[in-house]
């Protein structure tokens, strides 16, 4: 399983889905200055925007996964790309849910009295 040190990486530009893992995991360095077999997730899209492939290494191999929207399309990937997400935004994300806005924390201010 993934612990939370692992990062996730997000393609700033869509890709050819047809690609392969050993295609894949040749963009890693170009696109993300990052090793393939570092354990890291890397995430690629096509050009709608309705197809998803998450590349990741566990030590043993490379695993693929492959995701095509029935209906919608993912929110902009590469606005994404440039701040990252969490594995838990991934999940959400990778359920068509739009996670560009963020929560706010509102600062609560006390008065001592003494």
């Amino acid at each position: 399983m993934l612990s939370t040190a692992v990062k996730v990486y997000i393609a700033a530009a869509p890709i050819d889905m047809r690609k392969s893992i050993d295609s894949l995991s040749m963009l890693v360095r170009p696109m993300f200055d990052q090793d393939a077999l570092s354990g890291h997730v890397f995430v690629f899209y096509g050009r709608r925007r309705d197809k998803i492939k998450v590349l990741v290494y566990d030590r043993t191999g490379f695993w693929l996964m492959y995701k095509r929207f029935e209906s919608g399309s993912l929110a902009d990937p590469s606005a994404i790309a440039q701040r990252g997400l969490s594995l838990a935004e991934l999940t959400t994300w990778l359920e068509g849910i739009d996670i560009g806005v963020r929560r706010r924390v509102h600062a609560v201010s006390a008065t001592v009295i003494s």
